[in-house]
């Protein structure tokens, strides 16, 4: 199973769009931890939008759909319909 994530910092107020092929929990977990990169500048980053796959291809795919966006409004109207 591979899943695309979309974190929020409010330290920052900014998001970051990812994939990863292992556990979301993990993946924070690295976020969070001293690293070089972007989320190494805050250490507030909590995950508000989630969606998996089948496939680590599918989630890169729809990762880079959604940067491929390049619009806040877009990526808020999506983390608020997977709310509902």
């Amino acid at each position: 199973m591979a899943t695309t994530y979309i974190l929020h910092s409010e330290f920052l107020h900014k998001y970051y769009i990812g994939s990863t092929r292992n556990s979301i929990e993990e993946r924070i977990t690295k976020h969070l931890t001293n690293h070089e990169g972007f989320t190494s500048n805050a250490k507030d980053w909590e995950v508000v939008y989630t969606e998996h796959f089948d496939y680590y291809e599918q989630a890169l795919a729809w990762e880079k759909s959604i940067k491929g966006w390049k619009s806040r409004k877009m990526i808020e109207k999506l983390i608020h319909k997977s709310e509902d």
